[in-house]
């Protein structure tokens, strides 16, 4: 949770309902938590399934606790008419409702946004589906790995000899909530100017293309379609390429011509940049193999921290191939207040989890809490009460 030294955070005063799920929408909801906004979170009497996917401990799993800390949790059940009501006023009560339901079924309950927007022009609705709302594709659930694949990311993805792979994190979900949290942000500011909400659609067949864009943009210039290359980049090299030293790996690009002669002389083989295999990019794509062969020799005898730091040195960018485990708060780059712990009812230690990674002057990172599975519903609707 994100908290200021006395002054406001940029959203404070800003009320959010989020009927959200998994990863999207309680990624982007929890963005907008850490800048100030006032997030409450409907969930159904069962709970956000992301509680317990993959996870039986308790009602905090990891997906659930990544992306859900500083809300508060109202539980209702949609089925109910009397409780469906409560969620409609709730709804209209709020700046922002953010929602990633399959297409349809806010609607047959009187939530989507063309039964609340009329009603509450101000409003600003978001929503997030896997294929959009019209169309056959439309029915379909919205998953990361269905977005992955459809949209040809896998196809560029894994080893060229092995089956397409997937990336290994949910990418598509969390650049769907950058999108999704930067369109309402987009819609807030013009709501300052114009007084009108807006509808703001993100769907993840669409994030995962538009992510693809310099493959694409390859494709158009070359006429090839691009496959998978392992870390290989298909127009340039070295780039991306794996090292391996006596202890650790590096990932090593060094192919403007003027960065490939600085390697060979940083690695003591400035004979490599002149040899015809490898004097120009062109000739270091079409003997790739020999290419990486030389490399590997001429660096095998280092350890992998010491080899990037000489590399670095000569300005030539690598980084060393690490673990999560080897990730650590002020190390590597990593801001020292980027992790903050996050609380929950039951737990005996909180979790450390990364934060915002960005940063406003008079804003800091600070420790949040996970929500109890309807813990704030008496106080949330006694607030609505009392509006």
């Amino acid at each position: 949770m994100i908290n200021t030294h006395g002054a406001k955070k940029p959203l404070a005063g800003l009320r959010i309902l989020e009927i959200g799920q998994f990863i999207a929408v309680p990624a982007a909801a929890q963005i907008l938590s850490d800048l100030g906004a006032n997030v409450i979170k409907l969930e159904p009497p069962g709970g956000d399934a992301a509680r317990q996917a993959g996870w039986s401990a308790d009602a905090y799993g990891p997906m659930f606790s990544a992306y859900n800390r500083g809300k508060r949790s109202v539980a209702l059940d949609l089925a109910d008419a009397g409780q469906r009501q409560q969620a409609r006023r709730l709804a209209l009560s709020c700046d922002v409702v953010l929602a990633n339901t399959r297409p349809g079924a806010l609607e047959k309950v009187g939530l989507g946004a063309e039964q609340l927007r009329p009603e509450a022009p101000r409003l600003v609705y978001g929503r997030v589906s896997g294929f959009g709302h019209t169309g056959a594709f439309s029915r379909r659930p919205g998953f990361d790995a269905a977005a992955q694949a459809e949209s040809g990311m896998m196809s560029l993805n894994g080893d060229p000899a092995q089956d397409p792979t997937r990336v290994g994190f949910t990418v598509v979900d969390v650049l769907a909530s950058d999108m999704l949290t930067m369109g309402v942000l987009a819609a807030l500011l013009q709501r300052g100017v114009t007084g009108a909400g807006d509808l703001v659609d993100v769907t993840l067949i669409d994030v995962a293309v538009y992510a693809l864009a310099a493959p694409w943009a390859q494709y158009q210039q070359t006429g090839t379609v691009p496959l998978r290359q392992g870390n290989a980049q298909p127009l340039v090299a070295p780039a991306a390429d794996i090292i391996t030293t006596h202890q650790g790996q590096i990932i090593l690009s060094a192919y403007m011509q003027t960065h490939f002669v600085r390697l060979c002389e940083t690695i003591g083989r400035p004979e490599l940049a002149t040899d015809e295999r490898f004097a120009s990019n062109a000739a270091r794509v079409a003997n790739r193999p020999a290419l990486l062969e030389a490399l590997h020799q001429a660096m095998s005898h280092f350890d992998a921290e010491t080899l990037v730091e000489k590399l670095t040195e000569g300005g030539i960018v690598a980084g060393v191939v690490r673990t999560m485990a080897d990730v650590q708060p002020g190390r590597g780059g990593v801001s020292a207040d980027l992790f903050v712990d996050v609380q929950a009812a039951g737990r005996a230690a909180p979790v450390r989890l990364p934060a915002l990674p960005f940063g406003l002057a008079s804003v800091r990172r600070e420790a949040g809490r996970l929500p109890g599975l309807g813990e704030h519903t008496a106080q949330v609707l006694a607030e609505l009460d009392a509006r």
